[in-house]
């Protein structure tokens, strides 16, 4: 099963990778900002992620390591 870590203090809610993932499962957290006042990322449903790797290649700031 693979799935993504986001780090969420560095996430800069660009929602690129929100916007990459073929899943939709990737949604701003509109509950939290981080130390640089952004809602950053979050994924919304690890069991329908497949890995595909989408959001990680989006990020502009390498926030998102995909484990397998």
């Amino acid at each position: 099963m693979a799935r993504i870590i986001i780090n969420q203090d560095g996430c800069k809610g660009c929602e690129m990778c929100v916007n990459a993932c073929p899943r939709h499962i990737i949604a701003l957290d509109k509950e939290k900002i981080n130390a640089k006042g952004y809602h950053p990322a979050k994924l919304l449903d690890e069991e329908k992620c497949t890995g595909c790797c989408s959001c990680a290649m989006m990020c502009p700031d390498c926030m998102i390591v995909v484990e397998r």
